[in-house]
């Protein structure tokens, strides 16, 4: 049963295996294990950044293509739910039209990238893609009547998932049962339900024919694949990841805007997470997800809790200063790269088989 849910991608390694069953415990149980605001922002942040990671590793880790252009559609996402909850009202109606109108426009989107742009070479079409990417970010900052502008917009969502709303009068283990609670519930199945789905995927035999052709074009279309309609279809379906991804952080947030979706730092953290959970493993998006934003969230706290040990020491306690967080975020990342250089999944499994 499990090895059938999985589609028979199996961790293949006993620390894998417990990490990410650790991971899926702390995820299921964080309300009730961290309490607190931002415990539970950053747990939905996790979930958010799963799908949006590895519906990128299904165009990079497993087709071997390089786009910029997967935070428009993540930006898409959420402006389909801002901009239909601003116009049409807090009711699941809203939610319906915005989640079904962001993917008609991504499906659209993603189908003429792939067909004009798919037949470059790599770094051509990663520019094609980073153009694109640019233009619809200011035009999403210019359109202020349309999507609020610099400004973003604010919205409600239905009375059900809302922070007002409350389903029981007594909290429960100390947390008050809520719509904020509900609402990150839905965001974690429908994080589980991504992310097998993306399992699937990769494990069917059109997994198989993205792997190869991954591995050497030339030799893919040789015996009788047709390469280009493979790289558009994949290109599609990530993109509708990723635009649910995005519909996931503006449920969440109740708020979208520019820099919120579109920036292209969430596109370079996108990048930096599948470096290190391991490209062409679905393992490696949950695993490097969970690990960079926990350490993007708290590695501030770390670094004051250090710089105020070290107050005996100036030069250590000013280079430990919350402040130069960015430098050490560089410093992890470039010991992460070192240590494990295809990635925390690669490295567990390779040590799995000696």
């Amino acid at each position: 049963m499990l090895k059938r849910l999985l589609s028979n991608d199996m961790p293949r390694s006993r620390v894998l295996a417990v990490l990410l069953v650790a991971l899926l415990l702390g995820l299921a149980f964080a309300p009730f294990i961290f309490p607190g605001v931002k415990a539970l922002s950053v747990a939905a942040k996790v979930l958010v950044f799963i799908v949006l990671v590895a519906s990128f590793d299904l165009l990079l880790g497993y087709t071997g293509i390089v786009s910029f252009a997967h935070t428009m559609f993540f930006g898409i996402g959420a402006y389909g739910i801002s901009i239909a909850a601003t116009r049409l009202g807090a009711n699941w109606g809203a939610v319906a039209v915005g989640l079904g109108a962001s993917l008609a426009v991504s499906l659209v989107l993603a189908l003429a990238v792939g067909l004009f742009s798919l037949r470059v070479r790599a770094i051509f079409f990663a520019m094609i893609t980073l153009a694109v990417a640019s233009a619809f970010q200011t035009l999403a900052s210019q359109l202020s009547d349309f999507t609020g502008g610099e400004d973003g917009l604010t919205f409600k969502l239905p009375a059900l998932i809302s922070p007002s709303f409350e389903f029981a009068d007594e909290p429960f283990l100390g947390v008050s049962l809520d719509g904020r609670l509900l609402c990150y519930y839905l965001l974690f199945v429908v994080a589980v339900v991504l992310v097998l789905a993306l399992l699937r995927i990769v494990n069917s035999p059109f997994g198989r024919v993205l792997q190869a052709i991954r591995e050497n074009e030339f030799r893919a279309e040789a015996i009788g694949y047709r390469v280009v309609v493979y790289r558009t279809t994949a290109a599609v379906l990530s993109a509708l990841f990723a635009t649910l991804a995005g519909a996931m952080l503006a449920i969440w947030l109740r708020y979208n805007g520019p820099d919120t979706s579109l920036s292209f730092e969430i596109m370079v953290d996108v990048l930096l997470i599948v470096v290190i959970g391991g490209m062409g493993s679905i393992y490696g998006a949950v695993i490097g997800a969970a690990l960079f934003v926990m350490a993007q969230s708290y590695l501030q706290d770390l670094l004051k809790l250090g710089s105020d040990a070290a107050s005996g020491l100036p030069w250590l306690s000013a280079l430990l200063s919350p402040d130069r967080w960015l430098l050490w975020m560089g410093v992890l990342f470039v010991l992460s790269v070192y240590y494990f250089p295809t990635g925390i999944v690669g490295r567990l499994r390779a040590r799995a088989l000696r």
